[in-house]
């Protein structure tokens, strides 16, 4: 675990990932508790030889009771006369990662009348929410406007999982804290009030006490223009894509919750969107959050009548054309609007919390159509599973994969799951090693498409780099796609994994990839063979529902 030196400096608290052994694997941060912080060269040593006795015994009971019990454990010590609070926190089976800070600094963050004013921003919902109450009652009581903003944060979430809830943290405060003059977080009570509040990691709220559609809307826009600035923590930055919905005291709701029932509507459709301007709640959108509540009972219901299939397409050695895997991908038989591909469909599982469901009925599915097509497949051919990314970060998913290979079926030998690189930046290290240990074969897919460093897929036990189809079908036609499918299977050769490339769809593009030195590809050139595999999967299917 490697952290860069500017994120180091940033954290005011001290944070060492430490071995089950007592030995100190990584460290950073320590600005507030800089008595404690550990030298340049501590990393691989023993506890008692960077810290005090009494402090490294302490740090070392923490982390074997925090993996024993595969919980966070809170304790405070003292040092020198100085007091600290400690968290350690469980990461696998022979590490945990604690957290130190100084007493006093934890307590001036839990103070909701701190001179940073970020405690009151982050901490404080329930005061925020009982100020909103009383806005909205002295609003009905002397019939002045009032209306609701809500701004969902996208990226937060991301930032904390691959990164650290810490610095996702401070990226919030720092975002709040910049906010321009005319939108402060606290504001004095009068006529044209405007204030902030923090609901969770990734939402905030803002109350308006005016009725202006232009006004609210040149105000929400300057709070989402700061936000979408990048967040800089020391020589790192850091970027938020803020989504924001508003509703209107009296005409869209007239008490706390449908506003915000409403306001969250309309952040919800301006992120389904990717809308970068303000969208007030209408009717249509009403419309629209009904028609959606339709569909996720129609999702519902596929998922339970397994009307949600993979489509399987072939993935060939390019050099031989031999047949290496079958490579599966969502696809729903709607009884009334036909096949719908799964971009049509999984934004709504998201969502509605149905894309754990449905990734684990999918994951099922998988051994029905593995029995179908195994006597059609080469000894040594796979079967290639997608797991949705909401499964994916959960901390049952690699138990899911083991009880799957322990009620037999499919062999662990071969079954191959695919990750989109997005996943797995975000997912521990240790959940690969646990899969590997399983004996499947991992790849990382959509390469190109988001961002993860090097050093994180040479450390992870994974077998290939499938490269985004995206750059694939323009390779021939676009020097930067070009640039990147070559960047891409450089780096799969220098880690020792097997390149891949889908949107193979003609000879040339054969050809072109051959040359690159890409193993491996899938596309409309293997669409007829394709198409046998599925044929037999759909009449398996067609039996079975008579």
């Amino acid at each position: 675990m490697r952290m860069a030196e500017p994120l180091s400096d940033a954290l005011p608290d001290l944070v060492l990932l430490v071995g089950r052994d007592g030995v100190l694997l990584a460290h950073l941060g320590g600005r507030n508790v800089a008595v404690l912080a550990p030298p340049e060269d501590a990393v691989g040593k023993r506890l008692e030889l960077i810290f005090p006795q009494p402090v490294a015994e302490c740090i070392r009971r923490s982390v074997r009771r925090a993996i024993a019990q595969r919980a966070a454990l809170d304790l405070s010590f003292a040092s020198l006369g100085v007091s600290y609070e400690m968290r350690a926190t469980a990461q696998g089976p022979d590490r945990a990662i604690c957290v130190i800070r100084s007493a006093s600094a934890a307590g001036a963050a839990e103070d909701p009348s701190g001179p940073d004013g970020i405690a009151r921003l982050q901490l404080d919902r329930r005061g925020f929410l009982r100020r909103f109450r009383d806005t909205l009652s002295q609003a009905a009581i002397q019939e002045k406007p009032a209306a609701l903003a809500l701004i969902h944060l996208d990226g937060i979430v991301d930032i904390a999982h691959a990164v650290d809830a810490k610095i996702s943290e401070q990226v919030v405060s720092s975002a709040i804290l910049r906010l321009p003059d005319q939108v402060p977080p606290e504001q004095s009570e009068g006529a044209g009030n405007c204030y902030l509040g923090q609901l969770n990691a990734d939402l905030l709220a803002m109350v308006m006490e005016f009725a202006d559609r232009d006004t609210i809307e040149t105000r929400v826009s300057q709070v989402c223009a700061s936000l979408r600035e990048p967040v800089l923590i020391g020589d790192s930055a850091f970027h938020l894509t803020p989504y924001a919905g508003v509703a209107l005291l009296g005409r869209d709701g007239t008490s706390p919750k449908s506003l915000l029932e409403k306001a969250r509507s309309a952040a919800a459709e301006a992120r389904k969107s990717n809308s970068a301007t303000v969208l007030f709640f209408t009717d249509t959108l009403k419309l629209r959050s009904l028609a959606r509540l339709d569909v996720a009972r129609e999702l519902r219901e596929a998922i339970a009548n397994q009307e949600i299939r993979l489509r399987y397409t072939g993935r060939h050695d390019l050099a031989t054309g031999r047949l290496v895997a079958q490579v599966g991908y969502l696809r729903w038989n709607h009884r009334l609007r036909g096949e719908l591909a799964a971009a049509e469909f999984l934004g709504m599982a998201e969502t509605t919390g149905l894309a754990t469901v449905l990734s684990r009925a999918i994951l099922q599915g998988l051994r029905e159509d593995f029995a179908v097509m195994e006597s059609q497949l080469a000894a040594d051919a796979r079967i290639s599973f997608g797991a949705l990314r909401h499964h994916m970060l959960q901390g049952e998913f690699v138990d899911d994969i083991g009880r799957f290979l322990a009620e037999g079926g499919v062999p662990a030998s071969r079954l191959e799951l695919r990750i989109s690189e997005r996943a797995f930046a975000t997912m521990d290290l240790s959940a690969y090693e646990s899969l590997s240990r399983l004996g499947v074969q991992i790849v990382v897919d959509e390469v190109g498409r988001g961002f993860t460093s090097l050093d994180r897929l040479a450390r992870a036990p994974i077998w290939g780099l499938q490269l985004d189809r995206a750059w694939v079908t323009a390779l021939r036609t676009d020097s930067v796609a070009l640039k990147m499918c070559r960047a891409g299977i450089c780096a799969a050769a220098a880690l020792e994994l097997t390149p891949i490339a889908t949107g193979v769809d003609d000879a040339a593009q054969r050809a072109a990839l051959i040359d690159l030195g890409c193993e491996q590809g899938s596309g409309d050139l293997y669409r007829e063979a394709a198409g046998q595999f599925d044929t037999l999967i759909m009449r398996h299917a067609s039996q079975a529902a008579r």
